[in-house]
Order: C-alpha cells, then sequence, then structure tokens
C-alpha cells in the first residue's frame, strides 16, 4: 500500500498546477539586468536599489551592540560593507572570503562607510551574464524562497498543457467590436509578459497594475466573476417561489393593512418607492433577492415588517435575521409592538436561550404557531425547521459572511419552492463594489430620513480635554437628554477592552454623582444586557457607557450625545454606525470623536471626513480605499478569495466592458461560458453564487 505524501511548501500555497503557478503573478520587480562598479553602486544606489558585485575580502561575526555578520566585499574601483543583523551560518559560508559575490540592495552611509543592510547575494564567476528581463518576486509564504517559486513558474510557462489553458477562445470579432481601442496582448502573451518583463520594460505601468498585460488579465478575472453572477441571476428566475401580491378580498389586505393603521407616522416617499419594489418582487413567481441599502436611521425596519406582513397575509411564514442579540431583541421589541395587536404570534430565537425556551420556539415555528420569528444566526442552525417560510429578512447582512444567506427550501406538495430574501445594509454598498459583488442582486435605496430627523454635529476632540468634556456632559443631562459614552476597540484584548469600559464607568460614575450611570458590554448575560438597555430606554439610566456592542439596534429617542473615546481606533463604518444610535428626538443631536495623539494620516483623515460628512455613501467610498471589498462584504472570514488582480477603485471602467462582454457571451456564446469560467474560477463558481 501506498503512502500518501505530505503536500510540499508550493502545494500548500495552492500552488499544485502549471495553470496555478501562471496565475501566480509577480507582486513586484528587481532590476538585476544592471550592474555597477562599486565606486558607481555607491552614488547610484543612494537614490535606488542597485546591483553590483566584488570579491570577499573580510567576513567577521559582532556581538557589539548585537550579533551580527559583516562582510566587506571589493572591485578594482571601492569597497563596500554588507550588514546581516539576522543570518544563517550558511550564508556566512557562502561570503566566505576569497568568493566572489553579486549583491543587490540600497546603498546607505553605515558607521564605517557606504553599506548595504541585507541585500540579496549570490555567488558568481566575475564573467557571469546577466539576466535579458526582470526578475520577478512573488507572494511568497514563510518557507518558500523565491528561488523555488521562480524555478516552478519558469517550469510551469514550458509545459505543453499551459499552452492549451491559455489558449485564445473568446471570439476576436467580439472583442474587437466591444473592446477597439485597447491594444491588449492574448492571455498566454500577457501572463508570460508579466512573468519575465523585457529589461526595457514600463516598470511603474508594471507596479500599478495598468500595462496592458495586466489589463488583460484583469479583464478576463472580471468576466469571469459577471458570467458566474449574471447566471446566477438567471438561474434564480428558473426557481420557483410563492407568489404573494396584495390580497385583493372583501377583507382585504389584513395584517398589511391593519400594520399600517397602528403606525404612528407616515410613511416617506422613499420608503413607499422601495416598498412598491419590494411588493412588485414578491408578486413574482420566482424568489425575490433584493437588497435595501439606507442609511442609519432611514426606516428600513418599517418596509421590511411590510414584506412579512404581506407573506403573512398569505398564510405564510415570514423571519427575520440579525448578526447580534441587541439588535435582534430590539427587531423583536419593535414588532411584537407592531403585530401582536394585529393577532400575530412573534417567536424569539437566540444562541443564549436557555434549552426549555428554545425547544418551545422551535416547536412553535415548526408546526406554524409562530407566524413571524425573530432572531440571530441561530435561525440557520439544523435544529430550526419552518412549518412553511415565504420571506428571509437578513440585517446587516454583510456582517454574517458570504455563505451565511439564510436560503430555505421547501416542498409544496410535488413543487419545490424557495423563500423571497431581503437583505438590508446601513452600511451603504459603494457603486463599484454593487457592480462586482451585488450584480445577481436587485438594490433598494431609502435616500430620505423621516421627517423631524435633526442632522448630527459631529465634533473632534483632543483626549486631554476629557475633563472639558465631562463637564460638557453633565450640562448635557442636566436638560433631561441621556448620552452614551462609547469605550474604545481593542481587537488585541476583550479582557483590554472590558477593563478600559469599567475604568470609564467608574472614573464617570465619581464625576456624575447626580445621575445614574449604566455599563453594557460583550461579556454581559443577555438578560443583564437586556436589563440594563431597558433601564436606560426608561430613562432610569441617564448615561450609558458601552463598547461596540450598542454599533447597531439601539433606538433611544431621548439620548442625542455621544461621546467616543480613542475614536482614532474605530473604522469609518464603525463611527457612522455608532453615531446613528442619536439624532433620533427631537434635541439637537452631538456626536464628540475623542481622540489621542499621536494621530497616523489615515486617522487624521477619517477623522476628518466623519467631521465634515454624513453622507453614508461617502464615507463607504472612504472605507472601500482603506480596507478593500474583502472586509466590507463579510468574505475575509469566511476564507474565500476575492478578485485577485483588480482593484475596484483603479480598475472601476474596466468592469462595465466585462458586463458586457458576459452578456454577449452568455446569449452568443454559451459553449465557451464553461470553459472560461473554469479557467478563471474553478471550484470558486459556487461562492459567486452566495
Amino acid at each position: 500500500m501506498t503512502t500518501k505524501q505530505p503536500p510540499t511548501a508550493l502545494e500548500k500555497m495552492g500552488l499544485n498546477s502549471p495553470m496555478a503557478l501562471a496565475l501566480h503573478l509577480p507582486s513586484r520587480y528587481e532590476d538585476e539586468t544592471e550592474l555597477f562598479s562599486i565606486e558607481d553602486a555607491l552614488s547610484q544606489g543612494r537614490f535606488a536599489s542597485v546591483q553590483t558585485q566584488g570579491i570577499v575580502i573580510r567576513n567577521q561575526v559582532l556581538f557589539r551592540p548585537r550579533r551580527q555578520l559583516l562582510v566587506t566585499i571589493e572591485d578594482d574601483t571601492a569597497v563596500l560593507q554588507l550588514r546581516f543583523l539576522n543570518f544563517y551560518p550558511s550564508q556566512q559560508k557562502q561570503m566566505a572570503v576569497g568568493v566572489h559575490v553579486r549583491v543587490r540592495g540600497d546603498v546607505r552611509e553605515g558607521f564605517q562607510g557606504a553599506e548595504m543592510v541585507h541585500p540579496t547575494v549570490r555567488a558568481v564567476t566575475p564573467d557571469a551574464p546577466l539576466p535579458s528581463s526582470l526578475t520577478p518576486v512573488y507572494p511568497a509564504s514563510a518557507g518558500i524562497s523565491q528561488t523555488i517559486i521562480r524555478k516552478a513558474v519558469t517550469q510551469a510557462l514550458r509545459e505543453p498543457s499551459l499552452k492549451e489553458s491559455l489558449a485564445e477562445f473568446l471570439p476576436t470579432k467580439l472583442l474587437a467590436q466591444l473592446l477597439p481601442s485597447h491594444d491588449w496582448p492574448n492571455l498566454q502573451a500577457a501572463i508570460t509578459y508579466l512573468h519575465q518583463p523585457p529589461a526595457d520594460a514600463d516598470t511603474r505601468a508594471l507596479l500599478e497594475r495598468t500595462h496592458p498585460a495586466w489589463r488583460r488579465v484583469q479583464f478576463e478575472e472580471l468576466l469571469a466573476q459577471q458570467i458566474s453572477l449574471k447566471r446566477a441571476h438567471s438561474i434564480r428566475r428558473q426557481r420557483r417561489a410563492p407568489s404573494f401580491a396584495k390580497t385583493q378580498s372583501k377583507t382585504g389586505s389584513k395584517i398589511e393593512d391593519g400594520l399600517l393603521k397602528v403606525l404612528p407616522f407616515k410613511l416617506t416617499g422613499a420608503q413607499e418607492r422601495v416598498w412598491a419594489e419590494i411588493g412588485g418582487d414578491l408578486s413574482n413567481t420566482f424568489p425575490m433577492n433584493r437588497l435595501l441599502q439606507g442609511d442609519v436611521g432611514s426606516g428600513k425596519t418599517v418596509v421590511a415588517a411590510l414584506a412579512a406582513a404581506r407573506v403573512m397575509d398569505h398564510g405564510y411564514q415570514a423571519a427575520v435575521m440579525a448578526p447580534t442579540e441587541i439588535l435582534a431583541e430590539q427587531h423583536y421589541l419593535k414588532m411584537k409592538e407592531w403585530f401582536e395587536p394585529l393577532g400575530i404570534k412573534v417567536a424569539w430565537l437566540y444562541g443564549s436561550l436557555k434549552a426549555k425556551e428554545k425547544r418551545l420556539a422551535q416547536e412553535i415555528i415548526e408546526n406554524g404557531t409562530a407566524q413571524l420569528i425573530i432572531g440571530t444566526h441561530a435561525l440557520i442552525q439544523e435544529s430550526v425547521s419552518f412549518y412553511k417560510l415565504g420571506l428571509a429578512v437578513i440585517d446587516e447582512q454583510h456582517r454574517f459572511g458570504v455563505r451565511q444567506r439564510l436560503e430555505i427550501q421547501q416542498r409544496v406538495g410535488s413543487e419545490l419552492f424557495y423563500c423571497h430574501q431581503l437583505m438590508m445594509s446601513a452600511t451603504p454598498i459603494p457603486r463599484t463594489l454593487a457592480m462586482t459583488y451585488y450584480a445577481d442582486l436587485d438594490v433598494s435605496v431609502i435616500d430620505e430620513l423621516p421627517p423631524g430627523r435633526k442632522p448630527i454635529v459631529t465634533k473632534v476632540v483632543k483626549a486631554t480635554r476629557r475633563d472639558e468634556v465631562i463637564g460638557g456632559l453633565r450640562d448635557w443631562l442636566s436638560k433631561g437628554l441621556q448620552a452614551y459614552w462609547v469605550c474604545p476597540l481593542i481587537e488585541e484584548s476583550e479582557v483590554l477592552q472590558l477593563q478600559t469600559a469599567v475604568e470609564s464607568f467608574e472614573q464617570l460614575t465619581t464625576a456624575l454623582p447626580d445621575f445614574k450611570v449604566g455599563l453594557v458590554h460583550g461579556r454581559l448575560k443577555s438578560d443583564e444586557k437586556a436589563a440594563v438597555m431597558a433601564a436606560f430606554k426608561a430613562n432610569e439610566i441617564q448615561l450609558l457607557v458601552a463598547t461596540t456592542v450598542i454599533e447597531v439596534g439601539v433606538d433611544v429617542p431621548n439620548a442625542a450625545l455621544m461621546v467616543i473615546e480613542h475614536a482614532e481606533r474605530f473604522g469609518y463604518a464603525q463611527i457612522h454606525q455608532l453615531r446613528g444610535r442619536v439624532g433620533r428626538g427631537s434635541a439637537d443631536s452631538v456626536c464628540i470623536l475623542m481622540y489621542a495623539e499621536p494621530l497616523s494620516m489615515a486617522a487624521k483623515e477619517r477623522l476628518q471626513t466623519l467631521r465634515e460628512t454624513s453622507d453614508g455613501f461617502v464615507i463607504a467610498e472612504r472605507d472601500l480605499s482603506l480596507r478593500g471589498p474583502g472586509e466590507l462584504l463579510g468574505a475575509k472570514q469566511s476564507g474565500d478569495a476575492m478578485l485577485r488582480f483588480v482593484d475596484l477603485q483603479r480598475d472601476a471602467w474596466l468592469i462595465e466592458l466585462a458586463q458586457q462582454v458576459a452578456e454577449r457571451l452568455l446569449v452568443d456564446h454559451a459553449d465557451l461560458v464553461e470553459r472560461h469560467l473554469e479557467r478563471w474560477l474553478g471550484s470558486r463558481t459556487e461562492f459567486l453564487k452566495a
């Protein structure tokens, strides 16, 4: 029996085929095509990386001020010192006295004259030829050298099977018609060029990934993604879903009309518009897959409630899933208040529910007693079985990760039906992101705040003015208003975060003896958290000290001031979400961003942007440029690769080209679609349907 060989270092990186190696493109290049004498290198290398060579005349290990290897080389023109702060005995041996070495690095002024620190070193003969192309530097994991990757890539590029894999099969006529002004090479030529660019290549265009060779690769990758998304959109329209048109019986839409009557406000024009779009989707016989975007406090929940009412009017269940217990509970309390007077049984299901209560909730969900189900990700566990689910609403959907969608399929008689899906997000999706990752979704936007909502004034204040801020807070609370004090996010340690919250709570309790101060954080049990939040809502607590557990879902109209300490540690989206907790009542609202110095340039720009704008789309665009699509989509944690070669902001213009070509291929060249998807996505095609 043969034993299975452990994977090689290359295989662990996913480089297990000629195609995988061909698509493992360089992150940068080194120019080893030029060689300078040491004398010339000393003047050239002060401005850029430079290559020279010479004989080793000294090799010594020093121990002061720390252990280091010093090697001196010389040629006919000058001497140069090489310094290694981390080194192996093999390196010391490689550069033994008398060996001729070729070195490359930045020249700088050291204690004993000009030196290179940690240059690349190769033992060569004095007349060893120079490479004719730039030397690629590849993304690598620990324990695997550039030499191993370069050899593997060079070998892969010679493989006859790779020529077949990279063969040009996109119709030349179609490309010429849709891409007339782009003089791009074919795919095989583009990839070969990127691995082995000639010495006179435009290195700036290569590094910035704007070279025609890069453009061809980026276009092909985007094309695969767009085909996959458009096909998913088409497949969804072939699925069956129950149709929920507005009931036209004598009694009318009992629950939907009843909800509109019990609401203490009128819908805004934007809410009515998006509700008409969603209502139209619900009447279709294929499943809705719509993203409802709206800034914090724009009234997405009531639109979701109307969709749930429509579904329940037809005898089906509706489920609302939220990422945190606090947000899920807010939905539960709000919807219970709206629906229970209409005779609707609302179930509440979350992870830390006691076993007996969880069992009871699961029973009434399964037997259909519960018509509306609110919960956390506990709703997508195997132990939960719906009686007849017609609609799944997923709030803050990007927080669940790409694969955690509530896609329910069930049999009604002999027919297989899917439920309708409505995703909601208070973090606006930048247009480029929507075009690339949400191309199979229909998007509705609530772009109007309810009447009476006042703009939030944002102030940026140094932490050295903390006592002044607390004094202003005292004046604020004296007016009968409430406030939040948000403690910093410390990713490294939940314990440190809790400690900071407790310290702030104790300090503020001492500083504000006339007011009741509450504390809420992630380590509190659910019932304790709920009790603090209920007391805050009832104004029994005037100041709530909290960690980011209040980021979404808290609705206390009398709380119109928020202080965020160490605001420089928070991202755009988090501060925008936190800030949305105030401004929900009639009082003027203020958010104070308190920061500690020194500030990085990125933090400075972030705080300035947040002070100047409350436009969620502007903030989302800035967030995208800072964090990239993986984090915004909730895909980083899922382990699925995102676009590898495309920058959504730099290459936005390519997306529309890829969409046009994708549409034409799906209609006129269906035979080529599978080949293109297999080339670029392989097993990841399912991921893009999520």
